[in-house]
């Protein structure tokens, strides 16, 4: 008996849309920002340095796609779970783990197929640039 499976997956294309609709958005929002976007596996699929965005960026652009990969659900709710349970708060101090807004977990249909992290902006226009990427795969943009 076989156990083969099929699994939504991203693809190169899928990647170069959601970086290209980002790069697109933070021109709106006149912010330079590094964009990460990692597989279910979270290895990076594609990265962007927009040109003035901040070296130190470039990591938290990809602890922000590696968190919420890793744990499927956005960055920006890691706080209001941990802030009163000192018991989670260590958690923040996981390699590659970060609580800052702009990373989101791709999901197709109800797979997890990746993460963006999105670093160069306040947490709230970071969002907006990761969220944008999120609606132009969804034919949403």
């Amino acid at each position: 008996m076989a156990f083969v499976g099929q699994k939504p997956v991203l693809t190169q294309e899928m990647t170069m849309t959601m970086i290209e609709t980002c790069v697109h958005k933070a021109n709106e929002l006149g912010i330079a920002v590094n964009i990460m976007v990692m597989d279910d596996g979270g290895n990076p699929k594609g990265f962007l340095r927009m040109d003035k965005a901040s070296l130190i960026g470039q990591k938290i652009a990809h602890n922000k796609a590696y968190t919420a990969v890793g744990f499927g659900i956005p960055t920006s709710e890691w706080y209001s779970k941990i802030k009163d349970k000192p018991e989670l708060q260590g958690i923040a101090h996981i390699d590659n783990m970060i609580i800052l807004g702009g990373g989101l977990p791709i999901y197709h249909d109800s797979h997890l197929i990746g993460g963006i992290g999105v670093s160069g902006g306040t947490s709230e226009q970071d969002i907006v640039c990761a969220q944008a990427a999120l609606d132009a795969l969804a034919g949403r943009s």
